[in-house]
């Protein structure tokens, strides 16, 4: 993997997985806030998952619902709000929404894995990256392949990128149907642009993540990311099963994991 976000290596330059802290990490419910993405990055965190809504006047902000109503004590659609107003709630009655150019400001060195929620946060946070220029520290993701390519095609330069359901699900099905070679060459054109497979472990009672999946998705230069892991023995199976990186809501326990397989990065 070429793209500058995937460099993560111990201090001998091997390649170790890439931790990522779900929303940042909070055990008092305050996802997405400065106080959630610092408390990550005090735990050693370099990279963070999070979201990315747009308010009415154009403002990304890191956010996951499509309304304040269930993490902030205001309400309505953020979409719908001007920022004015957004910044009035509070996430847990506590914290205000950050923006995107807030956490970039403030935590310069994290890399950041960005779902898009909307299609109104399409042309913002294209704009945003380009302003910025934080193509190499940004990994574009949605569930919506459509959604992901058409941010793709508004960058000046490459962006590392995750597969949307769709995309995951095709890989996921041919890979037991299809031999060998039609397989990978029907994935190498549905998808082009995508460097990640960022999955559950299972979707409902299919299991995704098996040692078949993570071969077949090696075999095309692809990196898998599991998600939302907060159990240290599943975090040990996958870590096993040839994973390239987890994404967790408890990072305090992923650290220790990755400490006592010395996989946890210094310096």
């Amino acid at each position: 993997m070429t793209l500058p976000f995937f460099d993560h290596a111990a201090a001998d330059g091997s390649p170790i997985p890439i931790a990522m802290a779900h929303r940042g990490f909070s055990r008092d419910g305050l996802e997405n806030s400065m106080t959630a993405f610092r408390a990550a990055v005090d735990l050693g965190y370099r990279y963070l998952e999070t979201d990315v809504h747009t308010t009415a006047d154009g403002v990304v902000l890191l956010f996951h619902d499509e309304t304040l109503d269930r993490v902030t004590d205001g309400s309505g659609r953020v979409s719908e709000l001007p920022a004015h107003e957004i910044a009035k709630a509070r996430i847990g009655g506590r914290e205000p929404i950050p923006r995107w150019d807030e956490l970039l400001a403030e935590l310069p060195g994290v890399r950041l894995n960005v779902d898009v929620k909307d299609w109104n946060s399409v042309r913002s946070i294209a704009t945003a990256i380009e302003k910025h220029q934080v193509h190499h520290r940004v990994l574009l993701t949605s569930f919506s392949d459509r959604r992901r390519r058409a941010v793709l095609k508004l960058l000046s330069k490459p962006v590392a990128a995750s597969a949307g359901v769709v995309s995951v699900g095709l890989f996921t099905v041919l890979g037991r149907l299809l031999p060998g070679p039609v397989f990978r060459w029907s994935m190498r054109r549905n998808l082009r642009g995508v460097h990640a497979l960022q999955v559950p472990v299972r979707y409902g009672r299919v299991h995704v993540v098996t040692p078949g999946f993570v071969r077949r998705a090696h075999s095309l230069g692809l990196v898998v990311h599991a998600w939302t892991i907060n159990d240290p023995d599943e975090m040990r199976r996958l870590l096993e099963l040839g994973v390239d990186g987890l994404v967790t809501d408890r990072a305090d326990l992923l650290r220790e994991v990755l400490l006592e397989r010395g996989e946890w990065p210094h310096g």
